[in-house]
């Protein structure tokens, strides 16, 4: 049996609707203010894309910006992996929809449902398919379009205020540099908190799957019981990182950057003090474009990789923890 190949990131990219939605300009739409929202979340402003586009697109875009950082072309993509929880249609998958877009030929491409840690879910299952030779190339994406499903009015504001609209990708392919590469991830979940953040609606568990008492009750928008989220993610978000040195036999003050999740600039600052790490070696964007979900953590990669923060050669821990309960983190070297 052939040894498994190494693998790394070969180039990143992002993007994020033009338009800009404030603290300021959703007091206009609810009863909230830009201090509460600040105070709570660390969120100043997100991004909603326009009317008729969708997660694919918002990805394309980002996917263009990956293969120029790459050097590579479209056609030397030879699987996709999307992850998000706010796709194109109920199906098929957003993948079909970004391959058809990009024009890169009948490659394989599929979506991957893990919420706020898809993308490291995406990163993982691409991992395996490189390191076992079947594919060399894969486009591995995050993105959402949480504007077309929050409630934006008083009722939905504590869900409401937290999300935006963006999309993040990597490209990982076969790793020639034997000081470089993805060393480990490690995935968790728990069902039982299943329904502590959710969307119910539409439901293929009910018949029909949406109705108009769904509707007028507001049941087709999601909901969140924060304070079991928060306490979860600030538990399971440093357990996770600790698993991940400990598999690589490492302490966190070995990592130089850390990357998060972006739901919550509460969470991130209590997850690396309980790491008794510095602000100085992570990175929030939270406060421009809100939670991206999926694509949160590739969007960080992207403006780090770019910006010399994250430099080649640092070691940096990525960790991720969302609906489902579903977490998890990933160890590499940049």
């Amino acid at each position: 049996m052939p040894a498994l190949r190494s693998v790394r990131i070969l180039g990143t990219g992002m993007y994020v609707p033009p338009d800009v939605y404030t603290n300021k300009d959703l007091e206009k739409m609810m009863d909230t203010s830009d201090e509460w929202i600040v105070q709570r979340s660390g969120i100043r402003e997100r991004r909603f894309a326009k009317p008729g586009l969708g997660v694919s697109d918002l990805a394309a875009e980002a996917t263009q910006h990956a293969l120029t950082a790459a050097g590579l072309k479209v056609s030397d993509i030879d699987a996709i992996v999307f992850a998000t929880l706010s796709p194109d249609y109920y199906f098929p998958g957003s993948g079909v929809f970004l391959q058809n877009l990009l024009g890169c030929g009948q490659i394989p491409a599929f979506d991957l449902r893990n919420q706020c840690s898809g993308f490291l879910y995406g990163l993982n299952v691409a991992k395996a398919f490189i390191s076992s030779g079947q594919y060399d190339r894969i486009l591995v994406v995050g993105a959402e379009c949480h504007s077309r499903a929050i409630n934006l009015t008083t009722a939905g504001r504590d869900v409401a205020v937290l999300f935006g609209d963006g999309a993040g990708v990597v490209i990982l392919g076969p790793n020639d540099d034997p000081k470089r590469g993805l060393l480990s991830l490690h995935l968790h979940s728990d069902g039982a908190h299943r329904d502590a953040l959710k969307m119910e609606f539409p439901s293929m568990r009910k018949w029909p799957a949406i109705t108009q008492e769904m509707l007028n009750d507001t049941k087709h928008y999601p909901t969140m019981d924060g304070r079991l989220v928060f306490k979860n993610a600030v538990t399971r978000m440093p357990e996770v990182v600790h698993e991940a040195l400990a598999y690589n036999q490492l302490k966190p003050d070995d990592v130089d950057f850390y990357v998060f999740h972006q739901a919550n600039l509460r969470i991130n600052e209590a997850v690396l003090k309980h790491l008794a790490q510095p602000a100085s070696k992570t990175y929030n964007n939270i406060d421009r474009y809100g939670n991206c979900s999926a694509a949160s953590i590739p969007m960080v990669l992207d403006e780090c990789a770019r910006s010399g923060r994250i430099k080649p050669g640092d070691l940096v821990c990525m960790a991720s923890f969302g609906a489902g309960f579903t977490w998890g983190s990933a160890l590499l070297r940049w």
